[in-house]
């Protein structure tokens, strides 16, 4: 097991919110046992639940861009991220702020995502 970096801490939480994008999760270091809770509702169980979700989850489909992402670690090895999920349709220019957050484990792992977000407005 070797310890990870920040910068390796926020390359894997980088990854997961690419795939949002992408829709291919193949990049994205999910731990097996990993969990994903949105605005208080758990909507990941699992590693591969998540993976199945990024790839071909109609809610996820609707993104078409990620923009002013922001990431920090804290002391605990956490990372905080914020940015914007651009959503279809295009011409609308919607977008919803999301903020997130990330336990990387030491071995670079993503454990936990915890993540909030607002109404889409034009942006």
């Amino acid at each position: 097991m070797s310890i990870v970096d920040a910068a390796a801490r926020i390359g894997a939480a980088r990854a997961y919110v690419d795939a949002l994008v992408t829709h291919d999760p193949s990049s994205v270091p999910l731990h097996p046992d990993c969990t994903r809770t949105e605005l208080g509702v758990r909507t990941g169980r699992s590693g591969d639940h998540i993976r199945r979700s990024l790839a071909n989850g109609p809610q996820f489909k609707l993104i078409h861009a990620i923009s002013e992402f922001d990431a920090r670690v804290d002391d605990a090895g956490v990372v905080h991220t914020t940015y914007y999920v651009h959503v279809h349709p295009k011409p609308l220019r919607l977008a919803a702020k999301v903020t997130e957050s990330f336990a990387v484990d030491d071995a670079g792992l993503i454990r936990k995502l915890v993540a909030s977000f607002g109404l889409p407005t034009r942006r």
